[in-house]
């Protein structure tokens, strides 16, 4: 069973409705206790940073994902989840995250390298490979996913995939042990994004 967290900034029901059509047993919860018996954890997100990581925080859900995939239960966030993955984000402020992917969150507003990026990133993009990645195993690269999103993970050595945009080159699935997030909505990516989250079922 993959238990979808739910800590009121999710979008829930798309990702529940695309797992139970590729056979996947899900539940959502908010309850900390409920992730013990859980197979694999979602943790999906829509909206500020600080916000989500506040709210985490406040029922004690930041804790028990954090002691799970330690504890080497397999993770995934998808968008804001996955920047929660990270220990920290520049997004309105410095905000600290739940520590599981070193680096930093930080913003596309405004130029890089002299060119002007349009916020939010919003449409389909390629993916190209920087590593294996069990998340990966159905997807061909240059295969296109979904992104909506204005703040991003630079490419680190835990990159698995990334797309780009401008000239900036954004992480789009990560991997750091069995922990994993895409900056893209697998559950809006069509066939691609439900090989993804089959691949995230056969972990």
């Amino acid at each position: 069973m993959i238990a979808i967290v739910d800590y009121g900034l999710g979008n829930l029901f798309s990702l529940h409705s695309s797992l139970k059509y590729i056979g996947a047993q899900s539940a959502v919860t908010s309850d900390p206790a409920a992730l013990d018996s859980a197979d694999k954890i979602i943790l999906p997100g829509v909206g500020a940073f600080g916000d989500a990581v506040e709210k985490l925080r406040a029922g004690g859900l930041g804790r028990a994902v954090i002691a799970q995939a330690r504890g080497g239960k397999p993770l995934l966030g998808i968008c804001l989840g996955m920047q929660l993955l990270y220990e920290t984000s520049m997004e309105y402020g410095e905000h600290r995250g739940l520590g599981l992917v070193e680096g930093a969150v930080t913003g596309l507003a405004g130029t890089l390298g002299g060119t002007a990026l349009k916020v939010p990133h919003m449409g389909w993009n390629s993916l190209v490979y920087k590593g294996d990645c069990p998340l990966l195993k159905n997807t061909p690269a240059g295969s296109y996913v979904y992104y909506v999103h204005s703040f991003y993970a630079a490419v680190s050595k835990d990159t698995a995939a990334y797309s780009e945009y401008g000239p900036a080159r954004v992480t789009g699935v990560v991997q750091k042990e069995r922990v994993f997030g895409t900056q893209f909505h697998p559950e809006k990516s069509g066939e691609v994004g439900l090989g993804i989250l089959r691949a995230f079922a056969d972990i």
